[in-house]
């Protein structure tokens, strides 16, 4: 994937760029049957209480439903078409089936116009075909994978990510995860071939305020230039520090090297080397 610069006719366009869309059809309204309406909370709980800040306003949108458990099994299908997806950061790919039925999956590398796809335990190592980890050999690149069998793909679905099947033994799978955690997955769980699309996705440079808010997200104002009865970080003469051993939420909780995980979590067992350990 390209990215698209612009001449710098106004301030904000001398830093923006945008997705140059290689292989998107740009024009297609998005299959009917496959969207749903996307109602917006703007970050509010049933009663109307702020839970989650810098929510609101964006562009309306409706949801593309997403065939994450491909089981549709032993049947090939064509991809009609590759699609914006404004609810995503990758792309997603129309496919359509022998009797007529269709479904969006995520796009990966290397799928085009017309190319087939099918899921099935058979199925060659090629992107976009779906497997049981089982038939996939050690040390292909995958995406979209689940954690529980049939559940559906929970894993490795931002644009660009992949991971890498390391191992297998017995009735479970190592795999090496975008963020460097290697964990295990159980051998029945499907994962799709290759890696997923749009890798430029990251290199893309926003180049104004306002595209920010047409995602629906709302400006943050830093603590430290607040009053000190509005954040913990606020007060002092000039530009001080934060004042505390380490920053924190405007309620003083710490906000960053703050593990929020369970320590006697249930699945912690599978993790056998978390993301950023040396060892």
């Amino acid at each position: 994937m390209s990215v698209k610069t612009y001449k710098p006719t106004t301030p904000s366009r001398r830093h923006m760029s945008v997705s140059g869309f290689d292989g998107v059809d740009k024009k297609a309204r998005p299959e009917r049957k496959l969207t749903q309406v996307l109602k917006k909370h703007s970050g509010r709980n049933s009663y109307g209480r702020i839970t989650v800040r810098h929510k609101g306003g964006g562009e309306r949108r409706k949801y593309r439903i997403i065939d994450w458990k491909r089981d549709k099994h032993d049947v090939a299908g064509t991809v009609l078409r590759l699609e914006y997806d404004p609810n995503r950061s990758a792309f997603i790919a129309l496919i359509e089936y022998p009797d007529n039925e269709r479904r969006y999956i995520l796009a990966p590398v290397g799928l085009n116009k017309g190319d087939s796809v099918i899921s099935s335990t058979s199925a060659d190592i090629k992107p976009g075909n779906a497997l049981p980890i089982t038939n996939i050999p050690v040390g292909t690149v995958i995406h979209n994978i689940e954690l529980y069998p049939g559940k559906g793909a929970q894993l490795v679905r931002s644009a660009g990510t992949s991971a890498q099947l390391m191992a297998k033994e017995g009735s479970m799978a190592q795999v090496r995860l975008p963020s460097g955690e290697y964990r295990l997955v159980r051998v029945e769980c499907t994962a799709t071939i290759g890696q997923v699309g749009n890798v430029d996705h990251a290199n893309i440079s926003l180049g104004k305020a306002g595209r920010k808010r047409h995602m629906g997200i709302r400006p943050t104002v830093r603590g430290s230039v607040m009053n000190p009865n509005d954040h913990p970080h606020g007060g002092g003469e000039g530009k001080s520090p934060v004042g505390r051993p380490g920053p924190v939420t405007p309620w003083g909780k710490p906000a960053l090297g703050y593990k929020t995980r369970k320590k006697k979590n249930r699945t912690n067992k599978f993790i056998v080397k978390r993301r950023g350990s040396k060892s």
